[in-house]
């Protein structure tokens, strides 16, 4: 079981969800670091990517980059802010290479990685790539075992392990810069994302709908209780999906820009805004802030990580955010 650091992982995240920024290829990576130093300068502590080789949401052949990758570049051009994914898909890298992974990239931003990580679930990329999908069991059954060995090459062991899904024999994790580097899951599972999370992880990360906040964190208080282990020392945030804009009225057609483009047919546009809702947070600074707390943190929640996809790419609005979210989650 993992020991908590003493420290605030997450307090306030901004996620990129995807690409789709309407930037040609020459400019899409500026627009990347455009965003990360955006956040960094308005007082996020963690920009997040997310480990997807297809577009989730619109077409799959949407602008994707690879995300250990772009955040190896986001190292050189950033210098506080920590970067890690939201999440890492387990299915999709060796535990081994991916600890190795995660390692290089803390190396080359001098202690500011994270490992987020998740069994995975999009099939399609699985099918396309030829990586084996299995079943929902087979997945967990993947990241516990993963996480057996990440873990240990994390903190400067050399594990050997012989299990179902995977085999290392003495794996050495060299360099490091530090044998603390935290591990993230990502998830809303009450019963397997949450009782991985007790028993490995430094901070979990939950999507759910906000009104799901206080069953799940009672959930995961017993999973808790199961390993021993104080709920207080596991860190939470909520992935939050935000549009936020000085006019109210402006946020509000972000979003309905963003579902029409994305989704694309209009018979369908009004049945997924309506499976959104309740992670849905629009408005004015001083709107998304009331309705965040209220909603969200007056639940027991540490920390936040907003999703900003209608209009966090534009200029001024990560500032915006970063002000009016900043002094919620601080307190």
């Amino acid at each position: 079981m993992t020991t908590h650091t003493g420290r605030a992982l997450v307090r306030l995240g901004y996620q990129m969800p995807d690409f789709n920024f309407g930037a040609t290829v020459d400019k899409l990576f500026p627009a990347v670091i455009a965003q990360a130093q955006a956040a960094e300068r308005a007082g996020f502590d963690t920009v997040f990517l997310t480990d997807h080789f297809y577009q989730r949401f619109g077409p799959p052949n949407g602008p994707t980059l690879e995300a250990y990758t772009a955040l190896g570049g986001l190292a050189t051009v950033t210098d506080t802010i920590q970067l890690s994914t939201l999440v890492t898909g387990n299915t999709y890298r060796n535990p081994a290479l991916l600890a190795k992974i995660v390692t290089t990239l803390d190396v080359i931003s001098q202690g500011r990685a994270m490992l987020g990580l998740g069994a995975g679930w999009f099939e399609l990329e699985h099918t396309s790539y030829g990586y084996e999908f299995g079943s929902f069991t087979d997945r967990f059954e993947k990241l516990d075992e993963a996480l057996h060995i990440i873990t240990g090459m994390l903190r400067g062991e050399r594990p050997s392990f012989d299990g179902t899904w995977y085999r290392v024999d003495n794996a050495i994790n060299e360099p490091r810069i530090r044998d603390d580097l935290p591990v993230m899951l990502g998830g809303a599972g009450e019963k397997k994302t949450f009782a991985l999370a007790a028993r490995y992880a430094d901070h979990l990360s939950i999507g759910c709908e906000a009104t799901e906040l206080p069953a799940k964190l009672a959930a995961l208080r017993r999973r808790c209780d199961e390993v021993g282990r104080d709920r207080d020392t596991l860190d939470v945030s909520y992935l939050a999906f935000v549009a936020m804009d000085e006019d109210s009225d402006r946020a509000h057609r972000a979003i309905d820009d963003m579902f029409a483009a994305r989704v694309g047919d209009p018979a369908k546009v009004d049945r997924v805004r309506a499976s959104m809702e309740g992670k849905l947070f629009i408005g004015t600074p001083d709107d998304v802030a009331r309705q965040l707390s209220d909603r969200v943190l007056a639940h027991g929640v540490e920390g936040l990580v907003i999703n900003m996809v209608a209009n966090g790419h534009q200029p001024g609005i990560l500032e915006l955010a970063g002000e009016a979210l900043g002094a919620l989650v601080r307190r």
